[in-house]
């Protein structure tokens, strides 16, 4: 009841004026430079601006509105709003074959990542069509899903019994056939269970870990992106997308992608060695003050190892899980660019 109330008062918040087309936008994590950065200011000023006063835009954040993460995309398709983004990962128990999106340690780079996600794309773009009856804007990135550990760790075999957060199921099963035990803590959460011991190590993006403050309850950073780069899905209810003009339509497409998609890859790029720098002290931190987490250098055989766990275990157990021919779509298209194939 609790719930239904928040988003019937959300609900009613973003209503907007008669007149000019309104869009009801809930935004990912609202402490985060994703949105702050990227999200707010397309939707809050580019967008409307560029539509020549033919778009309004209400913007919230799902933290802001309470919402279940599993309920972000279904709620979408509902029509409680028009658009909505956030990690596709929270997404996978309504859609399993989703995972195949964001896949661990097959991307090392930002450039590697948006291929990746390119290859990918198609298949998501009817999977929000079929499951959450919403059309596809954008896909971005948040940095690469590294470790923080309030722990004395050295190398991937530490992990062994430690209790971690994982970012999404796939770095789960990883982390699991490493030895390690995963625990499911939201995002929000992390910092009272790294202090009071609930985890051991938890894994989120450098840069978000940075500005949630996690190095003030974690002493060690693993440098190796065990949980992917955690894409973030913006899309559109289907409803309201058809309900737009071809012009509409290609306005909003065409500046998500040049004003917000486009501009969050490009500072990706450089957003693993600038995060790292400010949580480590190793280098210059663009973003504020450096702090003073030990860095562990992951050797190369801990990342074949981890890389042979992977393409053995957690790939074909995904495949299971999805079914269908989605291990052969993934193979065909994902795994052509990443060198990467499921057997």
């Amino acid at each position: 009841m609790k719930k239904t109330c928040a988003i019937l008062a959300a609900s009613t918040i973003l209503a907007g004026a008669a007149g000019a087309e309104t869009l009801s936008v809930v935004g990912s994590w609202s402490s985060l430079p994703l949105h702050q950065q990227y999200e707010a200011p397309f939707w809050g000023e580019k967008l409307p601006a560029a539509s020549g006063g033919k778009l309004e835009v209400e913007l919230t954040t799902h933290n802001q509105m309470s919402l279940g993460l599993g309920d972000i995309y279904p709620l979408l398709g509902q029509g409680v709003y028009d658009v909505a983004m956030t990690v596709a990962d929270y997404a996978v128990a309504d859609a399993p074959e989703l995972e195949g999106l964001d896949v661990p340690l097959i991307a090392l780079t930002a450039d590697e990542a948006r291929a990746m996600v390119d290859a990918a794309r198609p298949m998501v773009t009817e999977i929000f069509h079929d499951r959450f009856n919403s059309h596809v804007l954008a896909i971005a990135p948040y940095p690469p899903q590294v470790v923080f550990c309030n722990h004395e760790v050295s190398n991937l075999a530490d992990l062994e019994g430690l209790k971690i957060r994982a970012s999404g199921r796939m770095t789960a099963k990883l982390l699991e056939a490493l030895g390690a035990e995963g625990v499911n803590v939201s995002f929000s959460e992390v910092p009272g269970a790294l202090q009071n011991g609930v985890v051991d190590c938890a894994v989120t993006g450098a840069g978000s870990g940075y500005s949630a403050g996690w190095w003030e309850v974690s002493t060690h950073l693993m440098a190796i992106p065990l949980g992917g780069w955690d894409s973030v899905v913006t899309a559109m209810n289907m409803d309201k997308w058809n309900s737009l003009d071809a012009d509409t339509q290609e306005l909003i497409q065409s500046q998500v992608k040049a004003e917000f998609e486009d501009p969050a890859w490009a500072s990706a790029q450089d957003a693993l060695v600038n995060d790292i720098a400010c949580l480590t002290g190793n280098g210059e931190c663009p973003a504020g003050e450096s702090r003073s987490m030990t860095l562990v250098e992951v050797s190369d055989a801990d990342f074949e190892k981890a890389r042979n766990i992977l393409t053995s275990e957690v790939l074909p157990d995904w495949a299971e899980r999805a079914g269908g021919d989605w291990s052969a779509r993934w193979n065909d298209s994902v795994g052509k660019v990443v060198g990467v194939t499921i057997n």
